[in-house]
């Protein structure tokens, strides 16, 4: 991730290419977005459209070192060689909304779906279009941001009103339930470390807990040293975990694994104390927690519940972060459905398994030497099984979506850095607004308050301009 933002330089376009874009763009304006309500957001939501092949390259697509064609000439092969099938309703993709709901709710208003009536998070209605789309959250509502029951609370508003919502899993989703699983249920040595391996990450939404359902409640405290006994691994479990992930990792990565348990268990108290929590305020925040997520008739219930992993329409596969070619291979021999119902039963039963294998690399990877291998062959399984476009977050980027070209897949890369924390600690003010919505008229448009036009890219009219 860049430490600061670049400098933003929008491409300067002469006479010839502003009118070559006029052509284009106007068979395409009615199907651009209007926003309701603006009023009560914030951020600025671009109106006018841009090809998003005629943006500058870091703005708009990359591709990976593999490709040695110019970029409009891969994408024409891409083209030439599939045809796409569209999903047949509009699809509004959001991702990583690190728990801040203001920025959910710009974003929900630069989508179009719905229009915002006022400044509470109630006042809002489906707008005509918003009640026949869907709503897929790409992952990552947990952490960074203000306030994870707010955010969570919003949701629930939407599919209350009826909005059809696709919940992906994220990697900080699914941290949050395997580190609160973990102390709960009989854990293994594979996965007991897994709650103080979240670090820091978890004491904002735990002392959200404690101070709403426990701060004025009296309760008896258990002592430090049982709460340690609970949130810590046991001192066996370094030699047991060794022996253990051998199955799933290299010497290299268990160790470091190791390391930064070790490291995180040596911090955790102090991380605590700045977060205003002592060791059994933590432990009683986290039983509270599973009363909220994990009981049947806890109000959080839902959410883990209606999680999946990954979502197909028609050529277009929705996930948090990526594939390798193993999760290539599954998807091609099994299909997104079989995907699924592996991810419920391992997130329940086989924790660790899940979690290092090639199904928790779908949440996490950032195509790293680290992370498990993505090649040429994955993409032919993912072609294999009718899939040409693959639309993620968990990479953050600047100026909104950007199109990737990774080992000859399309890629939309959609985090668009929306939460408060991210945007401060990279010297960006207030919430963000993005959204990428998809379209049955075979039309993409990338919409973000960080990026002055909306861009849309369509296949056929971008095999045009690649002659």
């Amino acid at each position: 991730m860049d430490k600061h933002k670049p400098p933003l330089q929008i491409k300067v376009m002469n006479r010839e290419d502003i009118m070559d874009q006029k052509k284009h763009i106007n068979d395409y304006k009615k199907y651009l977005n209007r926003y309701y309500g603006l009023q009560w957001i914030q951020p600025p939501l671009p109106k006018k459209p841009q090809l998003w092949l005629l943006g500058p390259p870091k703005q708009a697509i990359d591709r990976d070192d593999n490709l040695h064609q110019s970029i409009p000439c891969s994408i024409r092969d891409h083209l030439e060689e599939d045809s796409w099938l569209w999903p047949k309703q509009v699809i509004y993709f959001f991702s990583d909304l690190h728990a801040d709901t203001d920025a959910f709710i710009a974003s929900l208003v630069a989508s179009g779906g719905i229009k915002k009536t006022g400044k509470k998070d109630k006042h809002f209605r489906l707008t005509r279009e918003g009640k026949k789309a869907k709503f897929i959250l790409g992952g990552d509502c947990f952490d960074k941001g203000p306030s994870t029951l707010r955010l969570l609370r919003m949701i629930k508003r939407l599919i209350d009103a009826k909005a059809n919502i696709i919940l992906l899993a994220g990697n900080h989703d699914m941290r949050t339930w395997i580190g609160m699983i973990s102390l709960f249920h009989k854990t293994t040595p594979s996965s007991q470390h897994f709650f103080v391996r979240m670090g820091k990450k978890p004491l904002p939404l735990l002392k959200e807990i404690y101070s709403e359902y426990l701060e004025t409640k009296k309760y008896k405290q258990d002592k430090i040293k049982k709460c340690k006994q609970y949130l810590y691994p046991s001192s066996q479990w370094e030699s047991a975990f060794t022996v253990w992930a051998k199955k799933y990792m290299n010497e290299k990565a268990i160790n470091k694994e190791i390391k930064r348990t070790k490291e995180k268990i040596a911090d955790f108290e102090k991380w605590s104390k700045e977060a205003d929590l002592t060791i059994p305020k933590v432990y009683a925040a986290s039983k509270q927690w599973y009363k909220l997520f994990l009981h049947p008739k806890g109000e959080f219930f839902w959410f883990f519940k209606r999680l999946q992993l990954v979502h197909q329409e028609g050529s277009f596969l929705f996930v948090h972060a990526g594939v390798d070619d193993s999760s290539a291979k599954y998807i091609r021999n099994h299909g997104s459905k079989w995907i699924n119902k592996c991810f419920k039963k391992l997130r329940t039963s086989q924790l660790s398994e899940f979690y290092y294998g090639s199904l928790g690399n779908m949440i996490r990877t950032k195509y790293r030497d680290t992370d498990k291998n993505f090649s040429k062959k994955g993409t032919l399984m993912l072609r294999n099984a009718g899939i040409n476009v693959i639309v993620h977050g968990h990479q953050n980027r600047y100026y909104g979506q950007r199109m990737m070209l990774r080992k000859g897949m399309i890629n939309f890369e959609c985090d668009t850095s929306l939460d408060k924390h991210t945007r401060k600690a990279e010297g960006l003010s207030g919430f963000g607004a993005a959204v990428t919505i998809i379209r049955p008229q075979k039309l993409i448009l990338g919409i973000s308050s960080d990026y002055p036009y909306i861009k849309i890219f369509q296949p056929t009219l971008s095999f045009a301009l690649c002659q």
